[in-house]
């Protein structure tokens, strides 16, 4: 059975698949300027990036985040966007549960020096979905400032989720 920070990090970006099928290609790179200074596609790359710079590093046991690719037809390109995360979906219904607690070393350009630090499988996991969450709930902002709306559970964090539908059955139980 695949672990719940798997499940949540796999869901996550079967969203952004789903999401890009309601696209056009011109909502996918609009920007909303003044309000945001970056399109849905530049957003999404932005976390593919981060994916990527993951599920490359594991095999090493060493994640670099500052060494991420910036491919720009990723934030133009819709078709190519949904295909590297429908990639991703892959590579991290590979990760078994077992490996959640290895060791890794992570390092972040912070714009200063950067240093490794300890970390591990999990922990890059919470990160990864978290830092999804944050974009996603700016891509449905994005969305809604060009009339678009996105699905209702789009940029919510998986906990809210779960305490949402907690609330809702003891709603119902009363």
């Amino acid at each position: 059975m695949m672990a719940s920070i798997l499940l949540d990090n796999t869901g996550s970006v079967q969203q952004a698949i789903g999401l890009l099928d309601t696209l056009s290609s011109e909502q996918f790179v609009r920007v909303e300027k003044p309000a945001y200074e970056a399109s849905i596609g530049a957003h999404l790359r932005h976390n593919i990036d981060h994916y990527h710079c993951f599920c490359q590093g594991l095999a090493a046991g060493r994640v670099d985040y500052g060494h991420r690719v910036r491919d720009s037809r990723l934030e133009r390109e819709l078709p190519l966007a949904k295909a590297i995360l429908e990639g991703l979906v892959t590579d991290l219904s590979e990760i078994q549960p077992a490996d959640l607690d290895s060791d890794l070393q992570v390092k972040m350009d912070c714009g200063g020096e950067s240093e490794w630090s300890a970390s591990s499988v999990r922990r890059e996991l919470q990160f990864l979905l978290s830092h999804t969450v944050h974009h996603y709930a700016i891509i449905g902002m994005i969305c809604r400032m060009q009339g678009h709306v996105a699905p209702q559970d789009f940029g919510v964090a998986p906990s809210t989720l779960k305490y949402r539908q907690a609330q809702a059955g003891q709603a119902c139980a009363r």
